[in-house]
């Protein structure tokens, strides 16, 4: 699927997307096709949506490489690189995008003193339960792709957060992905402030480190509501169903608020103080997953309802679209925080344990990875015979 209105801006009121900036909120795509760099496109979202980043996965270069014919060429020239395997010739694939989408927000990442810029790709999923592995990974895609725009993707299993800290203090930019759990966010929080504290030690330069840790909304609301549905159909009485039904596709947004909360407490104070004085910036929260998945549901609630200063949001092409026609603004992150606190205690109550369900979602959420991998290296061999 191409994004639809991603050229068709003329309309004479102001682009809500535009607009989220002067909340402190960087909008990045996520997406990434190669028709983005070649007809403009791209560039005309920076210049007319407000376009600060881009984020990429498996799934996206799939779709990318599987439903266009705009990789044949180097599908062609790949099929005669017998010495190559799937992973090496998707490689030669996904960092040609990288640089070139890093190299059209490299203005970006100037004009905003490295704040923004930035494009996303990703270590091996296979590796996210290996952390030597994913170190090694993650230093080789940094020194292959050879652009400070870009940020390594790590997850934040068990096994990915000391990775965190290592690349950090090495000075390599990391997104962390996967993040569900307030607990696991304020451990990757610390996790980033102790790899520039060894950065700094080094001797290295703070003040061109960023890093995101990547929170994901949606799956929240759609598990947790699955669970809260099976509760509503057997609930003894009216009282209790109504308080089972007012909690429905509240979770997640309570959950990012009170995420957002620990961010504020992490990055302040003289330890962070310290950090600052030498130029270092904050690891900024990205709103992951924010396209509506339930019909019932606001389009854009997920944009809408997380918008605050030094965050993120991470938006697929409908989204964007659906924003700039019809999204609404204001300081919706720190808005009516007890109210998130009584979500999370009724869940509780519900006798739904958000530490089950954050971390089936990390689990699952690896395997989705791996799975989407594995068709994209499918997707990868099948094209590329075609090509020979």
């Amino acid at each position: 699927m191409q994004p639809t209105g991603i050229l068709e801006n003329s309309k004479a009121t102001k682009n809500p997307l535009q607009e989220l900036l002067s909340y402190g909120q960087s909008m990045w795509l996520d997406y990434i096709r190669r028709d983005l760099f070649t007809t403009g496109r791209l560039k005309q979202m920076i210049d007319h949506d407000g376009l600060r980043g881009m984020t990429s996965n498996p799934s996206i270069f799939e779709k990318a490489i599987d439903e266009s014919s705009l990789y044949d060429d180097v599908l062609k020239s790949l099929a005669a690189r017998k010495d190559l395997d799937a992973t090496a010739k998707f490689e030669q694939i996904a960092i040609r995008d990288i640089q070139a989408a890093a190299d059209i927000l490299r203005d970006v990442h100037q004009q905003s003193n490295f704040r923004d810029g930035y494009v996303s790709l990703e270590v091996s999923p296979y590796l996210a339960r290996k952390t030597k592995e994913t170190i090694d990974e993650a230093r080789r895609l940094w020194k292959t792709v050879r652009r400070e725009n870009v940020m390594i993707k790590v997850p934040g299993t068990a096994e990915g957060i000391p990775a965190i800290r290592q690349l950090i203090g090495e000075g390599v930019n990391i997104n962390v992905t996967l993040l569900f759990s307030q607990d696991v966010y304020e451990t990757v929080a610390q996790s980033y402030v102790a790899g520039l504290q060894d950065l700094a030690a080094r001797g290295g330069n703070l003040k061109k480190m960023a890093g995101v840790a990547s929170f994901f909304i949606s799956r929240i609301d759609t598990l947790v509501d699955s669970l809260l549905d099976k509760k509503i159909s057997s609930a003894a009485d009216a009282s209790q169903k109504a308080f089972l039904e007012s909690l429905l596709g509240k979770v997640a947004i309570a959950n990012g608020k009170l995420a957002y909360q620990r961010y504020q407490r992490i990055f302040s104070g003289s330890c962070w103080e310290a950090l600052a004085a030498k130029g270092a910036q904050t690891q900024r929260v990205l709103w992951a997953s924010t396209s509506t998945k339930n019909p019932s549901y606001r389009d854009v609630v997920y944009v809408e309802e997380l918008i605050g200063r030094d965050t993120v949001n991470t938006m697929p092409p409908a989204t964007i679209d659906a924003f700039r026609d019809h999204g609404r603004l204001r300081n919706s992150l720190t808005e009516d925080i007890p109210g998130a606190e009584k979500t999370m205690a009724d869940l509780a109550h519900a006798g739904i344990s958000i530490k089950e369900v954050t971390d089936k979602l990390t689990d699952d959420g690896v395997k989705l990875f791996a799975d989407a991998f594995d068709k994209l290296l499918a997707a990868v061999e099948k094209n590329t015979q075609s090509k020979s």
